[in-house]
């Protein structure tokens, strides 16, 4: 399995450590796809000749994709990086991420506002959906290396919360309350 996820629990340490609650309290993939985040396990070995991505790339419309390496040693400003990366926040666009090496955590909040920690490894493609307020981290590895992929022109804007004005937002609010179809195939 190359995403596990789970309800945070409210602690302050080190926000790379796993926070899970005591008992642990694992969120399955369902519960994921209610919220909008879909996933699929994929080849990260094979990905330049991975047909399943080509598809989804193809059929989601992901036509600009890039590779970033997250660590001390290849990225520049790396703590303020990761500081910025882990300030709860939106984006207009959907948040397409695919790990081709390493391990690192997404936290999106449900509908009750409760942080669901998700857990991407090699493997793992995950899409958050516009107007989700999310955040990222490095888990105790301290690495990760990451296809980025977008629609046309990469946007890099991220609003931090509270943004319940901000159009994504509302929209994606809406989407709860109109309880449009979700795209099970994903996972």
């Amino acid at each position: 399995m190359a995403i596990e996820a789970w309800f945070m629990d409210e602690s302050d340490e080190d926000p790379r450590l796993p926070h899970h609650r005591n008992p642990i309290e694992l969120v399955p993939l369902d519960h994921l796809a209610e919220l909008g985040v879909l996933y699929w396990r994929l080849n990260p070995k094979d990905y330049e000749n991975d047909q399943q991505l080509r598809n989804i790339r193809e059929t989601r419309g992901y036509n600009y994709m890039d590779l970033l390496d997250i660590c001390p040693e290849k990225l520049e400003n790396y703590e303020e990086k990761l500081k910025n990366f882990y300030t709860e926040h939106i984006h207009a666009d959907e948040e397409i991420r695919y790990c081709l090496e390493g391990s690192g955590y997404f936290d999106v909040r449900d509908k009750n506002d409760r942080w669901i920690r998700i857990w991407i490894k090699a493997g793992g493609l995950i899409i958050l959906p516009a107007g989700i307020y999310h955040r990222f981290t490095l888990d105790t590895s301290n690495y990760v290396k990451l296809m980025r992929l977008f629609m046309g022109e990469p946007v890099w804007i991220s609003y931090n919360r509270p943004q319940e004005d901000h159009p994504a937002r509302k929209e994606y609010i809406e989407s709860f309350t109109k309880k449009v179809g979700v795209a099970l195939e994903a996972h």
